[in-house]
């Protein structure tokens, strides 16, 4: 089983770097065996067409971004599925479920997503620094990200056991 984590969004505008810190906080920990063995985790400004290929290598996916349309510092988890009509309207950004569905695609699958967001405050280019409820929400984020591999993985081990008689 492979998890792979992917944080997005821009470190230069406030509360958008919220996925690629809380995917550095990630990797740090994951380094020091904090996370489950086979989670791979991605920093990114942007969602690209390359991360198709890392999807169709993966167990489950878990996608973290700052929300515009959630109430800044509230935590939300979301099941995803591939959609090939959730289009960006940028050439080089791409949604998340139009990439599971190029995996699916490409691939004949996609693997098991999730989105974890957090609502944002604070937009502006060159601000370099956290609004206080992004920041505050920081645990809860972390928390759900972990929750989501330790359902997954209690999952696998269910599957994967014997029945006793």
């Amino acid at each position: 089983m492979h998890t792979l984590i992917i944080g997005y969004g821009s470190p230069i505008r406030g509360d958008d770097a919220v996925g690629p810190l809380l995917a550095d906080r990630i990797a740090e920990q994951a380094a020091q065996g904090d996370w489950p063995d086979h989670t791979e985790v991605q920093a990114r400004h942007i969602l690209t067409a390359e991360i198709v290929a890392d999807l169709e290598q993966a167990t489950r996916v878990i996608f973290i971004d700052a929300a515009a349309d959630t109430a800044a510092g509230e935590v939300r988890t979301l099941p995803l599925r591939p959609d090939p009509t959730a289009l960006s309207t940028m050439a080089h950004f791409h949604d998340p479920r139009e990439l599971l569905a190029w995996c699916e695609g490409l691939y004949g699958r996609a693997p098991e997503a999730w989105l974890v967001s957090v609502g944002g405050a604070a937009w502006d280019y060159g601000h370099f620094d956290l609004s206080p409820a992004v920041h505050a929400a920081l645990p809860a984020a972390m928390a759900a990200v972990r929750t989501i591999c330790a359902l997954a993985a209690e999952n696998t081990t269910r599957t994967h056991q014997r029945p006793t008689s």
